[in-house]
């Protein structure tokens, strides 16, 4: 037996988000072929060529493609990827390497030892987690980043470690224990994970993070990261930008050192 997992808007091709087929030892290929025949009459078609097809949260496409076999008690996950980007996960490029970014609804099973796994399992991938009130939008996310990425190419780290020279810079704090107390990862609080990669191993991690998924930035935080950092709207309306706080918030990090 398998099962098949729908995820986002291949639930309304199926009207269920999971299904148990009595199968095994089935290609991806074989495998599309029998939901074809299975699918209600009247739903949406499931566009298989744009979505990312995962066998017990390891992205197919590191595999053998649709030629993967999926064996007797796998879970196979289906997840349709937008062209261009999805509304939960932002991909971009830095200093020539992938950066992945996912917004995880927060809960009391995730915690700082979440994280942890996710680095043994994915060792060469670097994470870290923030606490999505510290994140405006993808323009502030990307250039604290790449000012990140930047300092570890020029040997400037606030840190030994570019995961928490990016905390730090979110939190816009020279100290460590500030910044993991602040705009760290906690329990029932959205987070903001940032990962940096190669672009098979930030499928694989998406696809087994995808049913924790929320929109990205889905919510407004100006006004709490504004009190927080103390900046007032007269600082905000004096810098002349279309991307104001952002900026302001940009500055900061920039000039830690």
């Amino acid at each position: 037996m398998i099962t098949v997992k729908f995820v986002g808007g291949a639930k309304k091709s199926f009207q269920t988000d999971q299904l148990e087929l009595e199968k095994s030892e089935i290609s991806i290929e074989s495998l599309l072929l029998e939901l074809e025949n299975l699918q209600p009459e009247n739903s949406p078609k499931l566009d298989s060529e744009n979505s990312l097809i995962a066998i017990n949260g390891v992205d197919s496409s590191a595999i053998d493609g649709k030629k993967s076999i999926i064996k007797n008690n796998d879970i196979v996950s289906i997840i349709p990827v937008i062209h261009g980007g999805s509304s939960n996960k932002l991909i971009f490029e830095s200093q020539k390497k992938l950066v992945q970014a996912l917004e995880i609804k927060g809960s009391k099973k995730i915690d700082i030892k979440f994280i942890d796994e996710l680095r043994k399992k994915y060792p060469k991938l670097k994470i870290q987690a923030i606490s999505s009130s510290f994140i405006l939008n993808n323009y502030h996310l990307k250039r604290i980043v790449s000012l990140s990425m930047n300092s570890e190419k020029n040997n400037v780290l606030l840190s030994k470690k570019l995961e928490t020279d990016l905390l730090m810079r979110f939190a816009i704090t020279k100290q460590i224990s500030d910044a993991i107390k602040t705009a760290g990862l906690k329990s029932n609080k959205n987070f903001i994970l940032i990962s940096i990669g190669n672009k098979t191993m930030l499928n694989s991690l998406y696809a087994d993070l995808s049913e924790n998924l929320i929109p990205l930035f889905s919510k407004n935080n100006q006004s709490f990261i504004k009190k927080y950092f103390k900046i007032n709207q007269k600082y905000v309306n004096s810098v002349n930008s279309k991307t104001p706080l952002e900026d302001i918030l940009i500055e900061k990090a920039a000039v830690l050192l």
